[in-house]
């Protein structure tokens, strides 16, 4: 039976990428060698570096306007601690909107003070905050743009004179954005663009070198770009799983597509969780992501059956966090329409039954 893999991560991939890395980790490049034992100081790995690096800035649209691309280990949660290691002087500002958000917040306070401009707390992050202000003085402001947990999307980001560095984690690659209004983006690559393992920032270099603490040579971002995202061995093979991922969704035609795609397969679920009385979605309707729909049972005495239909339909990884409870549909780019499809009739044929 085929799986329906709504995972919040790791996350489902194309099949393409996994017939291509499979054969990869027999015979790489003809080398007679395994992806998996080659130097990563070869010139074999160095151009999957580099193609990955290039892949990264071309498809956020941000080649020759002063960003680099990187690929780090340690996940966005070490991000957390290296943005403000790197860029916090005396003040940051940051937006509060789920469990990532605070846990950035709780390591810059490391490095000195922040300005929590807004937060969703007070409605267990269940929406957006839209109105608030940045104060000027701030070395940078720092949001979330999807929270996987609790299903919210900011649909809009401030405009603000101050450096903007956004968490992207759960919702790269998935919609177009201007993405040159940010100045450093990170993501976990294991949502939409390869396995757990590594990480992607893009930094514009010229906000770097403004801090005057020394910063260990593995935290430095300066070092990493200097050393074009060698400076240690990397994690090999989620970087060449992530260049496969980058080149399948260049072919399909960039971001651009797969936004056409995603839109219609979170408007699908949507809909049917506002129009089937069984089911309730937890956020704010103008703050719903189309990488994470989070909803639960009107009735919960239904739980047990919906539970047993949809694993049934082969459907794997709808569980809500553990801290929200409910269902969690992550639908990532390389998840088909047939597969909201297949849960979307599991919805309805409840609603039918019961």
């Amino acid at each position: 039976m085929k799986k329906h893999n709504y995972s919040a991560g790791p996350c489902i991939l194309p099949q393409e990428v996994f017939k291509e890395a499979s054969q990869a980790t027999l015979d790489f490049n003809n080398s007679g060698l395994s992806i998996l034992e080659i130097s990563h100081r070869s010139k074999d790995f160095v151009d999957v570096m580099e193609e990955a690096r290039s892949l990264s800035l071309e498809l956020l649209g941000l080649e020759g306007k002063g960003y680099k691309a990187l690929f780090l280990q340690g996940g966005a949660s070490l991000q957390f601690l290296m943005v403000a290691y790197n860029l916090l002087e005396k003040k940051a500002a940051y937006l509060n909107t789920g469990t990532w958000a605070a846990n950035a917040i709780k390591e810059a306070k490391l490095f000195g003070e922040v300005d929590v401009v807004a937060s969703s707390e007070d409605k267990k992050f269940s929406y957006i905050p839209k109105k608030y202000d940045i104060p000027a003085d701030a070395d940078y402001f720092h949001c979330t743009s999807n929270n996987t947990i609790y299903g919210t999307q900011m649909k809009k980001f401030p405009a603000t004179r101050i450096p903007l560095i956004c968490d992207m984690s759960s919702d790269i690659f998935s919609r177009q954005l201007d993405f040159s209004k940010f100045d450093l983006i990170y993501a976990g690559a294991q949502k939409n663009m390869g396995p757990a393992g590594t990480t992607l920032v893009v930094i514009k270099e010229d906000i770097l070198g403004e801090v005057s603490r020394k910063i260990p040579s593995m935290l430095n971002y300066k070092l990493h770009l200097d050393k074009d995202s060698m400076y240690n061995t990397p994690s090999v093979y989620a970087v060449y799983v992530s260049m496969l991922t980058l080149r399948w969704l260049k072919d399909l035609g960039g971001i651009s597509a797969i936004e056409e795609q995603n839109k219609k397969k979170a408007a699908l679920l949507y809909s049917e969780i506002d129009i089937n009385p069984l089911f309730k979605g937890y956020t704010a309707v103008e703050d719903r992501s189309i990488m994470n729909a989070t909803f639960t049972l009107s009735k919960e005495s239904l739980k047990e059956r919906f539970d047993s239909m949809w694993k049934e339909a082969g459907i794997n990884g709808l569980n809500g966090h553990r801290s929200v409870g409910g269902y969690r549909a992550s639908m990532y780019n390389a998840l088909p329409l047939e597969s909201v499809q297949i849960l979307v009739d599991v919805m309805s044929d409840l609603e039918r039954k019961a």
